[in-house]
């Protein structure tokens, strides 16, 4: 910033300071990486990279920065870990035992909320009907409420038929929980054999939908939640409206 006489003038106090990042001198690559790293670390959870790229120096290969940051600490007592659309920094696998005695124990889920999970990771989006269908048995209120307890599973939207029942499907936490850094990283039928999950003799037909590359987006036969679905659902307080 300069006066008439084109002399230097001190930025004025207060000034906005991703605004002053992006009119600093481009960085030097190090740098870069030590910025990004000090931005993750400060983060309480993933930091998006739409975010990133807000605090960071105009122009830069934010992939690229990223990975390099992600090679620094692969063989860290913490590992970067891209998860959905973001970055966290995470205990390494192999330590994770230094952090049991930690933890508070969390209650373990019943079969039948691993199976409706398992289901809406796999199929999503879907409606409770369409899990009960792929399930073969009735799936209780009780069940989904665990779940979305445990901010694996989100209602997602209304399914365009009649009735308009919820969509579901998984969210962050749940791609955070198991280490996956989209949903395509779920484990496929070779592998669900070979950790013994899956039986070795499958019908012929057998198979596992692929999940969708963007499990946010809504598809075409899906409605957004309204404020009066969140009202009805619970969600939303009702509004109140004067007489």
């Amino acid at each position: 910033m300069t006066d008439g006489n084109n002399a230097s003038v001190i930025p004025f106090p207060g000034e906005d300071d991703a605004r002053s990042t992006k009119r600093m001198n481009p960085a030097s690559g190090e740098e870069i990486v030590r910025m990004a790293e000090a931005i993750v670390f400060a983060s309480a959870g993933p930091v998006s990279e739409k975010q990133l790229a807000a605090r960071l120096p105009e122009g830069i290969d934010l992939a690229a920065t990223m990975r390099e940051l992600q090679q620094i600490y692969a063989m860290r007592g913490v590992n970067l870990h891209k998860i959905g659309d973001g970055w966290a920094f995470r205990t390494a696998g192999d330590l994770s035992f230094l952090m049991s005695r930690d933890t508070v124990q969390q209650k373990k889920l019943s079969r039948a909320a691993l199976e409706v999970l398992a289901i809406i990771a796999y199929h999503q989006p879907v409606t409770r009907a369409e899990i009960e269908e792929i399930r073969g048995v009735e799936t209780s209120k009780g069940t989904l409420d665990t779940l979305l307890e445990t901010e694996w599973v989100r209602m997602r939207g209304r399914r365009k038929t009649p009735g308009r029942p919820v969509t579901y499907g998984t969210t962050e936490a749940f791609l955070d929980h198991f280490s996956l850094e989209e949903l395509r990283d779920l484990p496929g039928i070779e592998e669900l054999k070979g950790a013994g999950l899956l039986s070795g003799r499958m019908p012929a037909n057998f198979s596992i939908p692929l999940p969708p590359v963007d499990a946010d987006a809504l598809t075409e036969d899906e409605d957004p939640l309204t404020d009066i679905d969140l009202e009805d659902l619970g969600l939303l307080t009702p509004r109140v409206t004067e007489d």
